[in-house]
């Protein structure tokens, strides 16, 4: 298992941009399939973005497409998510997840998770 902390989460206005940063424990981390998964109130999480371990695979969900970019950086240990265009209905709390196996959307595949960053996006 590894501890992840997540970061950059904020209120912006539609049209907006944030860049959102996963900090992984530990040593194996460049091991790790990552992904992104999203909350919002009242709604169960959802896969957003995932990336393999050498960054060369990467998955979106189709919401997402075009407008957000997911990345690593293996040397530190931190996997990226940087949102532009943004919309209301990006609002949710957003969690980074690792996994042992090859990309995938399914939330069970992933065996550690951070503990979330709220991101608002106001119309």
């Amino acid at each position: 298992q590894v501890q992840l902390v997540e970061s950059g989460g904020g209120l912006v206005q539609a049209g907006g941009s944030l860049r959102l940063s996963c900090a992984a424990s530990g040593r194996t981390f460049s091991r790790y399939t990552m992904g992104w998964f999203r909350q919002a109130p009242g709604k169960e999480r959802e896969f957003v973005a995932v990336i393999s371990w050498d960054g060369v695979v990467k998955y979106y969900t189709d919401s997402v497409k075009g407008r957000f970019t997911i990345s690593r950086d293996n040397a530190k240990n931190t996997v990226y998510l940087q949102m532009n265009s943004l919309k209301p209905e990006d609002t949710a709390v957003y969690y980074c997840a690792a996994s042992d196996v090859a990309p995938v959307r399914t939330a069970t595949q992933y065996h550690s998770w951070g503990q979330g960053t709220q991101v608002t996006v106001s119309s």
